[in-house]
């Protein structure tokens, strides 16, 4: 597969993943799905977090995973898939909140948020239980537990 990651920090958090670790999981979520593709992975604070989260959501709190999708115009074809917002302090605490390797949540969060960029979605009972399979399936892949299963 033909993939470019464009990684974009933009906290002063600790411990977080390498390029290649993020380039390894979003290769993992479209293996079979893509043959091609381009995504930008932000690493934002809780600040902006909360922002883009009001922003888009109408939520006002920080969250894990923000998944902005791309849509080309018709009849132009790029590889770009969309853009990842990840923030770093929280997927931090919920690692460490539901007592699971920060890397593990890490790869959940990029691998939950690759899939809702090219469609996956939770919002119905079928979709999630359709996503969280898919997720489960390729986290086992790298040798990572259901996340999804209590501690």
């Amino acid at each position: 597969m033909n993939l470019f990651v464009d990684l974009q920090i933009a906290t002063e958090a600790k411990q977080l993943p390498d390029a290649d670790q993020f380039n390894t999981w979003v290769r993992a979520a479209l293996d079979g799905q893509r043959d091609r593709a381009e995504v930008c992975i932000r690493l934002v604070d809780e600040v902006e977090s909360r922002e883009l989260n009001n922003t888009w959501r109408g939520k006002d709190s920080s969250t894990n995973v923000l998944s902005f999708p791309f849509e080309s115009p018709p009849g132009i074809a790029v590889d770009l898939i969309g853009d990842l917002v990840i923030c770093a302090d929280v997927v931090a605490r919920e690692a460490e909140e539901q007592s699971k390797p920060l890397l593990h949540h890490w790869a959940h969060m990029v691998i939950h948020g690759t899939l809702h960029l090219i469609g996956f979605d939770h919002i119905n009972d079928d979709e999630a239980e359709e996503m969280e399979t898919l997720e489960c399936t390729i986290l086992s892949r790298l040798n990572i537990p259901d996340p999804y299963q209590s501690a």
